[in-house]
């Protein structure tokens, strides 16, 4: 093995085997619920079955006294701490203190020596509840004289990250407007409106894995052993809410199975934290599949648009108003809000638009990160509406946007970074893919999208790099692996950098006591944002070699022999350190990180006997700067898809004053081989202009947020415009019966 000099690129831009591979085929692959600790106690929750009550009493003496129970944790436990938590707005008890907000919120819980007696103690707990009135939807919460869900100052969470808050206003915890130009003298002049509402539904983001936590609190020392994605973010609010320093809190993520958001920022851990503090032993608390999706879900959203075009396909003018149902607690609502508003204009080279996003608490369950998020929200309502006015303008969809697209280096938003992609590209080859001129059956749409996510989150990771004697390199790095491959995309990178067989990398999992401070494993950052600190990190290790071996032996010398050199022993090691940081890192201060591209394409077919809709192709840009691993983009965006198809046709949790009535994944339906579209594409366009190592950016969020709207556009096509998601057989066929009423069907 050699020191060599720089030459073409051979560990990344192939599809290498991951990393994880082997240990997850032969079920070695160690995950939160196999963890087990000496000692360790199973925990059950008492949630409430009211959406808001007052908390008269709660009589834990029978529980208690039951064979095998340890203790019974309440609100009257945790008198001594603040006790609120909420990276974005503190606002949520870690079991309720005098009233429940949501059906399904934790009022006790119990430790026992096994999990069957923990449940059987949990039921005979008795909860005195003084029901209150609800505002379980958006329409009541907003009302005049609506019960208030959260009253007093609003006090602000530890990452919320968008400036100062606002003063509360009614049920409205945050509020995110952006404007340009004069829209209402604009829309004076236009040609073509169309304005309409729109609804979108709360959803599950269902991970196979559900929220699992083993807690043990020792003293002042905290040890967490969670199913999260920003293990440092949870070790902050936990040193935070528990009065310790943050390095008397270790949170250890070993692999994940699946996340999707919803397992971002804190969920379970408080909770579980509380309870082994009451215990005095070790505890494990597993949700079960109905527990999760009370615990985090998709925000509901009510929208209005209005969008202005010339007769001659000009876009110039949008205005939008959208409330995003946050549930009982804000959790990540706020940045939601923000990146839905953000996201609503669309990637268009507009004259004036007007955006005005409010996020609203309401009695029903938390809602919080969900891949692609504001964009997912947004993008399928702005793209219908140009979709819209193309027919009315008797203009192709796809020209149209070819004119009015943003182009790169162009201005998205003021102050922002300029445009880092080439959306026309991009449209084109999706809507190629799906064979935009080709001719179409009967009862058969095609539909494109196009949108941008801003990605990236706050640019801030740090990676060590260590290379052993024998020229083995370790990678530390405290991204989480959610089963989207980074260990394998981080070994590739240090491979590369060092010169070294794939093979002879090993990336550690993360482990804040051990590996370094990386922000959090979403938004698209992680090959970006981590990875250039693992490339800077082994470039650092490169450097240190070089200089050991001298100018005349960079092609004779091998690892090992340079070791020797330096350390006159066949022992020592060489430790590499990378950072990222958004200040003295060029475009990172300007935000965001980069723009992630939403580009997709879809052909269906709709039967106007059933209302069923069929997706017969799809196509999903990738335009990732450079694949550093292209099967795993594939997959990515491929899975993605999916989701997006979940979201387009028939994903919807349903709420009843306050109550969740599809929790089970028998009335809940996620896609599955049956909804395989017939030919699905992924384009992968490499144009070298990320900011992450070797010009790499971000990818997995995009087609999520554009396969709803190419679906939707798609159905558009076929003579069926919609205004609510999901569009299931029953909506499709209520649909058809309104336009055969108005004469619009058959076209």
């Amino acid at each position: 093995m050699t020191v060599v000099e720089r030459r073409p690129l051979t560990q990344v831009g192939h599809s290498a085997p991951r990393k994880d591979a082997k240990e997850k085929l032969r079920g070695e692959a160690e995950f939160v619920g196999d963890v087990v600790v000496p000692r360790m106690l199973h925990g059950k929750v008492l949630r409430s079955p009211l959406a808001h009550a007052r908390v008269v009493s709660v009589d834990a003496r029978e529980a208690e006294a039951m064979a095998g129970v340890v203790c019974v944790l309440t609100a009257s436990d945790l008198v001594d701490l603040d006790g609120y938590w909420g990276h974005a707005i503190k606002d949520r008890p870690i079991v309720a203190r005098d009233r429940v907000r949501f059906a399904g919120e934790p009022v006790a819980a119990v430790a026992a020596e096994n999990e069957a007696a923990a449940e059987a103690a949990a039921d005979v707990i008795r909860v005195e509840y003084e029901e209150l009135p609800l505002a379980a939807t958006l329409d009541e919460a907003l009302t005049a004289g609506a019960p208030l869900l959260h009253e007093g100052p609003v006090r602000p969470g530890l990452f919320h990250g968008l400036g100062t808050l606002p003063p509360r206003d009614g049920n409205v915890c945050y509020r995110y407007r952006i404007d340009r130009g004069e829209p209402e003298s604009v829309f004076s002049r236009a040609d073509l409106v169309v304005e309409g509402e729109y609804t979108f539904p709360a959803v599950y983001q269902y991970a196979m894995e559900t929220h699992t936590v083993v807690a043990d609190y020792d003293g002042d020392r905290i040890t967490v052993w969670s199913t999260c994605q920003h293990p440092f973010l949870v070790r902050a609010e936990l040193a935070d809410l528990y009065g310790v320093p943050l390095s008397n809190v270790r949170i250890i993520v070993p692999y994940l199975g699946g996340g999707f958001g919803s397992k971002s920022y804190t969920k379970m851990e408080p909770l579980t934290v509380a309870l082994a503090r009451k215990a005095r032993r070790p505890v494990r608390i597993q949700n079960r599949v109905d527990e999760s999706m009370v615990t985090t879900r998709r925000h509901g959203m009510r929208c209005r648009m209005r969008t202005a075009m010339t007769s001659e396909g000009n876009l110039i003018a949008r205005e939008v108003d959208c409330w995003f149902d946050t549930g009982a607690y804000a959790d990540n609502g706020p940045r939601v809000t923000a990146t839905g508003g953000d996201a609503a204009p669309g990637p268009y080279r507009w004259h004036a638009y007007r955006v005005d996003a409010r996020c609203v608490y309401t009695n029903t369950a938390p809602a919080g990160s969900y891949r692609a998020f504001g964009a997912a929200h947004l993008q399928w309502i702005g793209e219908s509406q140009i979709d819209e006015l193309a027919r009315r303008a008797g203009l192709d969809p796809l020209a149209v946007r070819r004119d009015n697209l943003c182009r790169p280096g162009e201005e998205v938003r003021g102050g922002g970074k300029p445009l880092d992609a080439d959306l026309v590209g991009d449209v084109e080859k999706v809507a190629a893919a799906v064979g935009w001129n080709e001719p179409k059956p009967p009862n058969v749409g095609r539909g494109v999208s196009v949108g941008l996510l801003a990605a990236g989150a706050h640019p801030v990771s740090t990676a060590v790099v260590r290379m052993e004697a024998d020229g083995r390199v370790a990678v530390l790095v405290g991204t989480t692996e959610v089963g989207q491959g980074p260990r394998t995309a981080f070994a590739q990178i240090a491979a590369e950098e060092l010169g070294v067989p794939l093979d002879q990398v090993t990336v550690h999992g993360a482990d804040t006591r051990f590996t370094p401070y990386d922000r959090s494993t979403g938004a698209s950052r992680s090959t970006t944002i981590a990875g250039l600190a693992v490339q800077r990190a082994a470039k650092e290790v490169r450097e240190q070699l070089e200089r050991i071996a001298g100018g005349d032996a960079l092609e004779v010398a091998t690892y090992p022999d340079l070791f020797r050199k330096h350390f006159g022993l066949a022992g020592g090691e060489l430790i590499g350190r990378g950072e990222v940081a958004p200040f003295g890192s060029g475009s990172y201060a300007e935000g965001p990180v980069f723009w992630e591209v939403c580009v997709g394409a879809a052909e269906v077919e709709v039967e106007p006997e059933t209302g069923v809709v069929r997706v017969r192709k799809t196509a999903t840009a990738a335009d990732v700067g450079r694949a550093i691993n292209p099967q795993l983009v594939r997959r990515q965006d491929e899975g993605a898809t999916m989701q997006g198809l979940g979201n387009a046709l028939f994903e919807e949790m349903i709420f009843e004053d306050g109550q969740l009535l599809n929790d089970t994944l028998l009335e809940y339906r996620v896609p599955s081989f049956e909804d395989l579209p017939d030919q699905m594409s992924c384009v992968i366009v490499e144009n070298e202009d990320g900011p992450g190592p070797f010009g790499a950016k971000g990818c997995g969020e995009g087609a999520l947020a554009a396969v709803p709207a190419a679906v939707v556009n798609a159905l558009a096509d076929a003579g069926i415009p919609m205004y609510e998601l999901p569009l299931t057989p029953e909506r499709v066929w209520r649909r058809i019966q309104t336009l055969e009423e108005e004469g619009k069907w058959p076209r």
